[in-house]
């Protein structure tokens, strides 16, 4: 029997500040495949990955649809615990927010267990939770920092920690909502390496991004957004094209690929 797909989104309108977030979208993100969803701001990235995780609701119009694993009725808890997300908004709120300076990686990855955002009470943790906690730890190359605050850390250090609180359920997709914003190139480099180790793992890669160098390898399929619609979605051999780049960002694109990663930069003239 055929799984279902991730995502099932059918004629869906969400209308955020007054305007329109998403504009009768229509879009399938097949299950097991890494997925990146590329454009520019405003395009409606991140409320299509709302509507993955609840957060959003589209407009109950006619032949409305928005189906995750095929069902269109979920409990919010049970799945967002499927789900680990990364977003340079939760960043903030761990290292710049209400929780700044007492919160240690150790607690921020227990939060994850707890459906907290890094409050830990001590009665609420059981052997297992530690042991699971350290082990996502480990994984990322950050154990040696379970004891230290995570706005002591380097951005990169704190973004690792977030993606081992991600991970530490065991979802079954990772969600990477524009992830390296903050960070420099050599950190850049380093979480990207962590993604690529994540995504040879079995856990699907679901990536929101404005950067084509964001896209690792592994990643397949893209899905390109432009005022809430998509203008293409596929293999990224036949998305991520100077025409396709050049209509979605409004400016010549000119696409490059080196060792399995593309790159965008504007030039003159855009051609197919």
């Amino acid at each position: 029997m055929t799984s279902p797909p991730l995502l099932e989104v059918v004629n869906a309108t969400v209308i955020k500040q007054g305007r329109k977030a998403l504009d009768g979208l229509t879009l399938t993100i097949r299950r097991g495949a890494h997925t990146a969803v590329v454009g520019p701001n405003g395009s409606g990235k991140s409320t299509l990955m709302n509507l993955l995780t609840l957060e959003d609701r589209p407009l109950a119009l006619p032949g409305t649809a928005v189906r995750v694993s095929g069902s269109d009725r979920w409990n919010v808890f049970e799945l967002r615990a499927r789900l680990g997300i990364l977003s340079s908004d939760l960043h903030h709120r761990f290292v710049n927010g209400n929780s700044a300076g007492r919160v240690t990686a150790e607690d921020a990855v227990l939060s994850g267990l707890l459906t907290t955002f890094g409050w830990v009470r001590l009665e609420d943790t059981t052997d297992e939770m530690r042991q699971k906690t350290a082990a996502a730890l480990t994984r990322l190359g950050v154990s040696h920092l379970a004891k230290s605050p995570l706005n002591e850390m380097s951005t990169g250090e704190a973004r690792r920690v977030l993606i081992a609180r991600a991970l530490v359920n065991s979802p079954e997709v990772l969600v990477l909502d524009e992830p390296t914003t903050g960070l420099d190139i050599v950190a850049r480099g380093a979480f990207l390496d962590a993604v690529r180790d994540v995504a040879r793992q079995g856990i699907t890669i679901l990536l929101v991004t404005h950067r084509l160098e964001e896209i690792v390898p592994e990643i397949a399929d893209v899905v390109l957004l432009k005022r809430g619609q998509v203008v293409a979605a596929g293999p990224k051999a036949t998305t991520l094209t100077p025409a396709h780049l050049s209509d979605v960002f409004e400016a010549p694109i000119v696409v490059s690929q080196s060792d399995g990663y593309y790159s965008a930069s504007v030039g003159a003239v855009a051609s197919r």
